[in-house]
């Protein structure tokens, strides 16, 4: 044997993990897990539904606008962000029918759907132990059911946005500018952190809860409560916090405005909303209320533009940041407690 056989075999040595070799453990074992999940996802019942509910959220609104955003495209004809009136304007009579407003709405129930029973479904027939005493470490389970949910989310999502494009390119005639498809591919990533935010929150519910029955319910109910009733209960907490009464003074009055508006963030339905306003809006030139009364009166003066996609993400960075800071959260404490349970044959 020459040296450098023997130096090579060596290197080989140091790199392979011995004790995953002894055990037979693959090393990209939660890839394993993720397609077979991934697969069983796309042939399931639960899939086809979703996929049929939320493309119904997206082509109503859209069907009840096309007239209008025909009209808009031919009144306006190569000015910019047409396209992007798809996702943003309802109809005439129905203007609360929009895109962007039914996907937020519908959006989370992939994410909650795909989760809530990952863990304690297979809990509870049976084939948890039978997983884990297969050669693959516990944490490749829940890395691979929370990586095949967010895939089988995002091939819906993808679906419903291509569709949404198609019916406005060939059925309106609206052709897309590069900067606009930009803009709606990072909507598009938008509302995938919203949703794996959903995914999380369901996988820690499938965790934490024995029975897929209760965990469905405090999902569900979490959607429904935060998505539909989230505002109001907000803006009572944040008139009594901040009541805008008390203030004296315009430079209070836009403090408690601001404060209230932060007391809003804390829900993941008002971070979203505000992604969405300003990716699909390149009109719009901030989300935040002025802190000081001479930032108001500038920011009245200040001339209509369109805002290039850097400028705009630069606007809801603390946005993205927040969304990401949640998934981590909750997906973090879905890994620890799951390490930690004891599984029984």
């Amino acid at each position: 044997m020459t040296v450098e056989t023997a130096d090579a075999g060596a290197m080989d040595d140091a790199v392979h993990d011995p004790i995953r070799e002894r055990l037979g453990t693959p090393h990209n074992g939660w890839l394993i897990v993720a397609g077979k999940e991934f697969a069983d996802h796309l042939l399931s019942v639960r899939f086809v539904v979703l996929t049929f509910v939320l493309g119904l959220a997206a082509i109503v609104p859209l069907y009840f606008a096309a007239d209008r955003i025909r009209s808009l495209a031919s009144d306006v004809s190569g000015a910019q962000a047409v396209f992007l009136a798809l996702f943003t304007i309802g109809g005439q009579d129905f203007q609360f029918l929009e895109v962007d407003r039914f996907v937020s709405i519908v959006a989370p129930l992939l994410g909650v759907a795909f989760a809530f029973d990952a863990v304690n479904g297979e809990r509870a027939e049976g084939t948890l132990p039978r997983l884990l005493s297969q050669p693959i470490y516990r944490d490749d389970v829940i890395n691979g059911k929370f990586v095949a949910g967010l895939a089988v989310i995002a091939v819906v999502l993808t679906s419903v946005v291509a569709v949404i494009a198609a019916f406005g390119m060939l059925r309106l005639g609206i052709v897309p500018a590069p900067s606009e498809v930009v803009r709606v591919i990072a909507w598009l990533g938008a509302t995938y952190l919203y949703v794996a935010l959903w995914l999380a929150f369901g996988l820690l519910l499938s965790v934490v809860l024995r029975r897929a029955a209760t965990s469905a319910l405090i999902a569900f109910g979490s959607w429904i409560l935060i998505t539909i009733f989230g505002s109001l209960i907000v803006s009572i907490v944040a008139g009594i916090i901040a009541p805008l009464s008390s203030a004296t003074t315009n430079e209070e009055a836009l403090n408690l405005l601001g404060l209230q508006q932060m007391i809003s963030r804390l829900l993941p339905s008002t971070l979203y909303e505000e992604l969405t306003l300003v990716l699909l809006n390149p009109a719009v030139t901030g989300v935040s209320t002025p802190s000081t009364l001479g930032q108001f009166v500038q920011a009245q003066q200040q001339i209509p533009s369109l805002l290039s996609l850097d400028q705009s993400l630069l606007l809801v960075w603390p946005q993205v940041v927040a969304l990401i800071a949640l998934i981590v959260v909750c997906f973090a404490a879905a890994y620890i407690l799951f390490m930690r349970q004891e599984v029984r044959a």
